[in-house]
């Protein structure tokens, strides 16, 4: 069955998920990565895809498997070549989602200069809330982003510290991908990621979004 995203009065069945690696300063420099570079860009598969109310389940081929809080959002019409001035006309909305990584398998693929694709990828490595349509949302670029495993704040920053800020994606990942409605963006992470364990309890929260909450099993 495919994934789907549920809105107000609306189903969208999942597209790709296009992920992008390295957009807040500080978690450039906490990954030792290079700096002053395009947008790093990767996909997940639909299947990546796991609801609110489901237990985040760690795949037993890992054992380090990190949280990444982000922003997400929403692909509602096709466009490809989209200029940064149009990027809203092809957005529906925006969410929070989690990009989960086994970070272990990454640091051998980047080791071996294979891709990311299983580190990223797995069945429910994209977490993900409900969308908000866009028309409610007063702006995305100063949105304050949050995550806390066991009660405990890991990671905490704001959109408007991403190195990439959403106009310049949407024009950037449609130069290379066409853009189709139910496809999602994942906006990338600030700093402050961590290891989960079997047993932790993850809420994130993007003020004027909500929030999500997993158990981890």
């Amino acid at each position: 069955m495919a994934s789907v995203i549920l809105l107000p009065d609306i189903i969208y069945s999942v597209g790709k998920i296009i992920g992008v690696g390295q957009n807040y300063a500080e978690h450039v420099v906490e990954m030792g990565a290079e700096q002053n570079r395009p947008p790093v860009l990767f996909l997940k598969p639909p299947t990546a895809i796991l609801a609110e109310g489901k237990p985040i389940k760690l795949p037993d081929y890992s054992t380090n498997i990190h949280h990444e809080i982000e922003l997400a959002l929403l692909i509602g019409q096709t466009g490809k070549n989209i200029k940064k001035e149009d990027w809203r006309k092809f957005v529906f909305g925006a969410g929070i989602a989690l990009d989960l990584t086994l970070r272990d398998l990454q640091r051998q693929a980047k080791d071996r200069g294979e891709p990311w694709s299983v580190s990223k990828g797995f069945d429910g490595a994209c977490p993900i809330s409900k969308f908000t349509p866009l028309t409610e949302i007063p702006h995305l670029n100063n949105l304050q982003l949050e995550l806390e495993v066991n009660h405990n704040l890991r990671q905490k920053g704001s959109t408007a510290a991403m190195i990439y800020p959403v106009d310049q994606l949407i024009a950037y990942i449609s130069t290379y991908f066409t853009l189709e409605q139910g496809d999602i963006i994942l906006t990338g992470t600030p700093s402050g990621v961590g290891k989960i364990v079997s047993g932790d309890f993850i809420q994130a929260r993007i003020i004027g979004l909500g929030e999500i909450e997993f158990k981890v099993e």
